[in-house]
């Protein structure tokens, strides 16, 4: 009796809380025929009970809420890392040395580098403050660097850049202009990984297209092999000492996590995402792969989501904290 008893009250306790109709549950009738015994054994009455009961159960929880894990930014595993490439920094203004003869008043892509930045990029950390010069506010992206190649050679595209150049197909447009410039890459080091435009070719070089494309190591030069040339900025945002090896890759534009290299620059794609500009007329070497004003944040990690396939500990993004 006490059996029956039970069922009963499970059953109007399951028509309460709202969930009758969404079960498969017996009829009234069926529940007479069970308390006369004519329909189920003394297992199945059971059975039911333990059912009625966990459906009971079940309605009076919360409603189950799927979680996913933060997504890396579309495009940045597209391209492999260079590993372990002797770094050094450089920067605009810098007048030539017995170890880097080129000056940096003008870039590879830029005779008035110099000029549209703004002024003299000084690397003394006392002249500056939050990633850029107290002198002045950058007109150009402070987070720049430079790599040894160099798609165009007086005037005209070079003939193994369309077989060198990943993205070649996508954003060739004629002969003598450029698909490189402005392009963003991440640096890795020491924990801590930033990102950058390239802006300017070198250390020594501008033919190295094995290297920035391919497989082959930076090849000998006054600076202990360098592979890689970086700001300022990235200096002090990677906490380097100076002269350091690094890790880098290529990445798209839309895997760009948030940071101070959002801020600043008429060159900077995301400050002309901002600014409601047109990508294909402003900043072509980065308008492909769908991006838009809707998809330019990949907002940054609280808790210092790791990089797929990135070297260990290294960080989509610093903590916010950090930035």
């Amino acid at each position: 009796m006490v059996r029956y008893i039970n069922i009963i009250f499970t059953f109007f306790l399951i028509l309460i809380t709202g969930v009758g109709s969404a079960w498969a549950l017996p009829s009234m009738a069926d529940v007479k025929d069970k308390f006369s015994g004519t329909t189920y054994s003394d297992k199945e009455f059971e059975a039911m009970a333990l059912k009625l009961r966990q459906q009971a159960i079940e309605s009076t929880r919360s409603p189950r809420v799927e979680t996913k894990q933060p997504l890396l930014g579309q495009g940045f595993n597209r391209y492999p890392w260079e590993r372990n490439i002797f770094t050094t920094v450089f920067w605009i203004g810098e007048r030539p040395t017995a170890h880097n003869p080129v000056p940096n008043v003008k870039s590879s892509w830029d005779a008035n580098w110099c000029r549209n930045f703004g002024g003299y990029d000084n690397p003394d950390r006392s002249a500056r403050h939050n990633f850029i010069p107290k002198a002045f506010v950058p007109r150009q992206n402070p987070f720049y660097c430079a790599l040894p190649y160099n798609d165009v050679t007086r005037g005209n595209t070079k003939a193994e850049a369309k077989k060198m150049i990943p993205w070649f197909k996508d954003l060739f447009v004629k002969p003598g202009q450029s698909i490189l410039k402005g392009r963003w890459i991440a640096i890795h080091h020491a924990g801590r990984t930033c990102f950058a435009q390239w802006e300017d070719c070198g250390p020594f070089r501008t033919d190295h297209a094995g290297y920035v494309f391919g497989n082959e190591r930076p090849r000998p030069n006054l600076n202990h092999g360098a592979g890689l040339d970086v700001s300022p900025a990235v200096r002090d945002y990677l906490g380097m000492q100076q002269n350091e090896f690094c890790d880098w890759k290529f990445v798209e534009a839309s895997a760009v996590p948030d940071g101070p290299w959002k801020n600043y620059g008429t060159n900077n794609t995301f400050l002309l995402l901002r600014q409601g500009k047109d990508l294909k007329v402003y900043d072509p070497n980065n308008a492909h792969r769908g991006m838009t004003s809707t998809n330019s944040s990949v907002k940054p990690s609280l808790t210092s989501t790791h990089l797929k396939n990135s070297p260990v500990g290294a960080r989509m993004t610093p903590l916010l904290g950090e930035i």
